[in-house]
């Protein structure tokens, strides 16, 4: 350490520290501001690039707010369709049964109304055979009668007591 201190020089200690605020103040007007700025860039993008991080973040925690929102109205909506499909089939089916019921009374009716026009019928139709029926008869004992002379004035002698009694 004595040797450093016998050799040291004033002027040599000058010129040192004369170079080295010169080298500072290169460096500093040089590198140390580019040097900076580069560094309050660097933080300035770190801080933008967490911002955007943030705003992605509370961005995506809208739309997941919005994705449930939507789902709960899509559910809601479904299950309001899926009550007026029940209730249009319900009703349908009701329509359908009374539609039924309204055509299978209209049958019945029709029906009774065809065999109460059958059953006319079949009554005009009887009578009319009766009818003839009768006359047939009416005029075979009336010949069976009529053919014998004795017979026809029984007959004759009988209608007249017959006419007088009433």
């Amino acid at each position: 350490m004595e040797s450093l201190l016998n050799d040291f020089s004033v002027g040599l200690f000058f010129m040192q520290a004369l170079i080295l605020l010169i080298l500072i103040l290169l460096m500093r007007k040089f590198a140390w501001k580019p040097i900076l700025d580069a560094l309050q860039t660097r933080e300035d993008g770190i801080q933008t690039a967490l911002e955007s991080a943030e705003n992605a973040k509370l961005e995506m925690q809208n739309l997941q707010a919005n994705n449930e929102k939507l789902l709960q109205e899509a559910r809601l909506e479904r299950e309001i369709m899926l009550k007026e499909a029940r209730e249009m089939k319900s009703k349908m089916i009701e329509d359908a049964k009374t539609e039924a019921q309204t055509e299978a009374n209209k049958l019945v009716v029709s029906a009774q109304e065809a065999i109460e026009n059958e059953k006319k019928a079949a009554i005009a139709e009887l009578k009319m055979q009766v009818a003839t029926l009768s006359i047939e008869i009416a005029e075979k004992v009336v010949r069976e009668e009529l053919s014998n002379k004795d017979k026809q004035m029984k007959l004759v002698e009988s209608m007249l007591g017959e006419a007088t009694l009433n």
